[in-house]
C-alpha cells in the first residue's frame, strides 16, 4: 500500500469518526504528495533530456521526435543537420526534436 493511499485512508477515517478539522488541511496534506508522485519526476526527466542534448556531437546517430533516424553531421545553435539513409538525404532538423541518441546495436534491430 502506497504512503498516498495510506494517508487518504487515514485521513477519511478521521473525518468517519467527526474529525471535520481534517478534511480542511486534506489539500495542504496532499500537495507535497502530487509533488514527489508528478512534478519532481518530470523535472527529473527534464534536466536529463537537457543533458542528452548538450553532450551530442558530430557523427552520434539520434532518433527524432518524429521517429526520423539519422546521423548528425553538423551542430548550429538551434538547427542539427543529419544524414538519413538509405540514400544519404541530408535534413535540418530543430535540436529540440531530438528524442534519443542511439547506438549502432539499436539501430541494427530495426
Amino acid at each position: 500500500m502506497s504512503v498516498a493511499t495510506s494517508l487518504a485512508l487515514w485521513v477519511f477515517q478521521q473525518a468517519a469518526g467527526g474529525g471535520n478539522g481534517i478534511m480542511m488541511l486534506l489539500p495542504l496534506l496532499l500537495i507535497p504528495v502530487l509533488y514527489f508522485m508528478m512534478i519532481r519526476p518530470q523535472q527529473k526527466r527534464q534536466k536529463q533530456w537537457q543533458e542528452m542534448l548538450s553532450s551530442i556531437k558530430t557523427g552520434d546517430r539520434i532518433t527524432t521526435a518524429g521517429g526520423i533516424r539519422g546521423i548528425i553531421l553538423s551542430i548550429k545553435d538551434d538547427v542539427i543537420v543529419i544524414k538519413v539513409a538509405p540514400d544519404g538525404i541530408k535534413l535540418e532538423v530543430a535540436k529540440n526534436a531530438i528524442a534519443s541518441v542511439t547506438t549502432q546495436d539499436g539501430l541494427s534491430g530495426s
